[in-house]
């Protein structure tokens, strides 16, 4: 699809699972939009699951009930989290119920590619929007708005630029951010599996020697994997392959788990923590993973981004009649709405990092000490669980 020669309210670069859900939210709202992002690949051949699964938090599934996505999705292959426990090094333990914390469910487990399916759809049938599989190869910003030139070499005009581009963000770079990053000196190793016990729709995670074992339920005999190892450990993890690490985690869990089959060869991701120093710019605004980076123990990476789509929209439909969509005044707001959630969880996902991976008796007696105290009081685990659903 050709780009229009009118211009858009908003212009969203970058596909996934945050950059879509704002290009559907801003369309829904009533703003014409563009989104300038690549087709989704199907599954490749036998492939039965996504290799990328997300822990939604109750924020997340209620801003897709409200796109009209979570009510298209095949729930049979939604995963509902009932408890959660967190076994530390030295054994103490957390457990989190979605019983006693009175709410339906933890967390929803869902692959990537069944959400931005739904997605997908939702998208085409907007008549608000474009959707451009184009890359943006300059952005110069007037006072009237802003102009993105695409590698195809027409210009898209827009009065608002939202980039949700990732990590390594290009909106960001021309927007002249200031970016800290540290790298965890881990990665991620991520595969699927069967497994022959029932999972009770329980999520387990498990500290060991500084690195992070997380497994998570979904729909069915099928569990998800991700393992924060060093980056020496996760290479040689990725490399022994599906079957060697099956034969590991039943060292460790097959008593809660069973035996172990792999059907999705592992792959590793580096983890780093990535913060900015501003989320907006003249006509610009960041959301998710181009915005923040934080480490997965907590799985609340895409929960972040999910709520700073809902925060934008909500600002954009809350605006005085007099001020258009890249308003500085709007823009400004927006970025306050965020600060406070993105401060807090950034925060104590790199503290608890920090802490587990900190070596010694004297670290892992606190770390330990702490987790039993937190154990002992249920008003402390409800607060936890309250920040989690967001």
């Amino acid at each position: 699809m050709s780009p229009s020669s009118s211009p858009f309210h908003a212009v969203v670069v970058g596909g996934g699972l945050v950059g879509k859900s704002a290009a559907l939210a801003l369309s829904q709202a009533g703003l014409r939009v563009a989104l300038l992002a690549p087709h989704v690949a199907p599954l490749a051949a036998g492939q039965l699951f996504d290799k990328r699964v997300y822990a939604l938090s109750a924020s997340s599934q209620a801003l897709f009930e409200r796109l009209r996505v979570w009510q298209a999705l095949d729930k049979a292959r939604l995963g509902p989290v009932h408890d959660m426990r967190v076994i530390g090094d030295a054994f103490a333990e957390l457990h989190f119920s979605a019983f006693q914390a009175a709410v339906p469910q933890l967390a929803w487990i869902a692959e990537s590619h069944l959400l931005e399916t739904a997605l997908d759809t939702a998208l085409h049938f907007q008549p608000q929007l474009e959707w451009l599989p184009a890359r943006a190869q300059a952005l110069t910003i007037d006072a009237e708005g802003a102009t993105l030139a695409l590698d195809d070499a027409r210009p898209l005009r827009a009065e608002l630029i939202v980039g949700a581009d990732g990590a390594h963000s290009w909106v960001r770079a021309q927007m002249g951010a200031q970016v800290k990053h540290r790298d965890y000196g881990q990665t991620g190793v991520v595969a699927n599996f069967t497994i022959s016990k029932p999972h009770a729709e329980t999520a387990w995670q498990w500290f060991r020697d500084g690195e992070i074992v997380a497994l998570l339920p979904m729909a069915g005999p099928y569990v998800s994997l991700v393992w924060s190892a060093t980056h020496e450990h996760a290479a040689a993890l990725v490399a022994g392959g599906g079957a060697a690490l099956a034969a590991e985690l039943e060292r460790f869990a097959g008593a809660s788990h069973g035996i172990f089959d792999c059907v999705s060869e592992p792959v590793g991701f580096p983890l780093a923590l990535q913060t900015v120093d501003r989320l907006s710019g003249a006509r610009v605004a960041l959301v998710g993973d181009a915005a923040h980076l934080i480490h997965p123990l907590a799985g609340q990476g895409v929960n972040l981004g999910l709520r700073d789509v809902a925060a934008l929209i909500e600002v954009l439909r809350a605006k005085e009649r007099f001020r258009g969509y890249g308003d500085p005044i709007l823009l400004r707001r927006y970025e306050r709405a965020r600060r406070e959630d993105i401060a807090a969880l950034t925060l104590a996902t790199d503290g608890l990092q920090r802490l587990f991976a900190a070596p010694g008796f004297v670290a892992r007696n606190l770390r330990n000490l702490g987790m039993s105290l937190v154990a002992a009081q249920p008003f402390v685990k409800r607060w936890l669980i309250n920040n989690a659903l967001g």
